[in-house]
């Protein structure tokens, strides 16, 4: 048997005993290491979440490394106490869109943490083509934050911006502090960060922002890609401020399924304003990044800020929603 972090999306979480999985023909069983918990996660729980995303009851945990300790028959590249990441998002491939490379949008949606157990357990089972190899150089802690710079990657990818350019992130958050990181691979003259937070300083800086702007001292620069990052309306009204004409908006943050922001159609006209929303993570954006950790180019250990076993997960998701600035990802250790 093994313990599972696992929600009905009734606002309860629970840690339940269940049966090891079992496994089938090509499959490695993974111990997690290290989980992140983010809001998403609180969005499964109390079943606020677009529900064509997720299959109740379900244990939560989209974001994790772990350590391989049992390989199935067929498996050929993983061993046996390899220190590994998984890609979350399972595509099909054999649909259009993962046949053009969209995996993210893949017909047939399937992800562990949303719509097959997730890894805030004992014990995950893994296709072998969907497990990543962490090196010496790239900490647990990094792995486990593969997933949300994924996310990031495949929007950057998607906004493609050009060497020189001048980009603004907006949210002082995880997703907004991976971005400002992973946007320097890029080649950006300046990135400079709008948050809420002074007491995110320390972890701001540790992203390479050159300017961190706190949104009451926001001035009238105006950048060529703007990030938005803060998942709030206010941050989605203040970036469309912030574009140079013909400058380039890429939509990270999530304000809440159904919610609505008003847009003003002249100034996208007006503007010649390129607007991209991004979701979830393509295989060769999980790739992409993989790369950059085992490379020693990019260390995502800086972001971590809280950890706490699985079995004391109440800590965990108290620190997530309360503790003191500055704050960054909260991992539960299984």
């Amino acid at each position: 048997m093994m313990l599972a972090l696992k929600t009905s999306g009734n606002g309860k979480l629970e840690l339940v005993e269940e049966s090891i999985p079992v496994l089938g023909m090509g499959q490695v069983l993974i111990q997690p290491v290290a989980v992140g918990i983010c809001a998403t996660d609180l969005e499964i729980t109390h079943g606020t979440i677009d529900p064509a995303y997720v299959n109740y009851p379900i244990t939560i945990g989209h974001e994790w490394s772990g350590v391989v300790v049992e390989c199935g028959e067929g498996v050929k590249r993983i061993n046996i106490g390899d220190r590994v990441v998984v890609q979350g998002i399972i595509p099909c491939e054999k649909c259009r869109e993962c046949k053009g490379g969209h995996t993210n949008r893949c017909e047939v949606y399937d992800e562990y943490g949303f719509t097959r157990n997730g890894a805030a357990s004992s014990a995950v089972c893994a296709q072998e083509h969907l497990v990543h190899v962490l090196t010496a150089k790239t900490s647990d802690e990094s792995g486990a934050l593969v997933e949300p710079a994924a996310v990031v990657t495949t929007g950057l990818l998607k906004a493609n911006p050009s060497d020189n350019a001048r980009i603004l992130v907006i949210g002082d958050g995880t997703i907004g502090l991976l971005s400002a990181k992973l946007a320097r691979a890029w080649k950006p003259s300046k990135v400079d960060l709008v948050g809420l937070r002074p007491e995110q300083g320390p972890l701001v800086a540790q992203a390479d922002v050159d300017t961190f702007f706190l949104t009451s001292d926001v001035n009238d620069e105006k950048y060529d890609l703007v990030i938005e990052a803060s998942g709030s309306k206010s941050g989605f009204e203040m970036s469309m401020t912030k574009m140079i004409r013909g400058g380039t908006l890429l939509v990270l943050g999530l304000i809440g399924h159904q919610e609505t922001i008003p847009l003003a159609v002249d100034d996208l006209v007006n503007g010649d304003f390129t607007m991209y929303g991004s979701f979830g993570y393509t295989s060769k954006a999980w790739a992409k990044t993989v790369e950059l950790l085992n490379s020693g180019e990019l260390d995502l250990t800086f972001l971590v800020t809280h950890k706490f076993p699985l079995t004391q997960w109440e800590l965990g998701v108290d620190a997530l929603l309360n503790a003191p600035a500055p704050r960054g990802k909260v991992l539960l250790l299984p």
